[in-house]
């Protein structure tokens, strides 16, 4: 299978996991802490932070 195939499955957010990173980035936390902190990829977080218009502080 070509790697142009692969479709990467993405888990839903949980509301729990919404609140922690609404908590984590009022703290003022980089995107690369949220998302470990999360056991999530940046660009997933990045893009949730996006949809739910939630700012993080050191968006690259």
């Amino acid at each position: 299978m070509a790697k142009e195939d692969f479709v990467r499955h993405r888990q839903p957010w949980k509301s729990e996991e919404l609140a922690k990173l609404r908590t984590l980035a009022a703290k003022g936390m980089g995107l690369k802490a949220i998302a470990k902190a999360l056991t999530r990829s940046e660009e997933s977080v990045q893009e949730r932070a996006k949809t739910d218009g939630i700012g993080i502080a050191k968006l690259r």
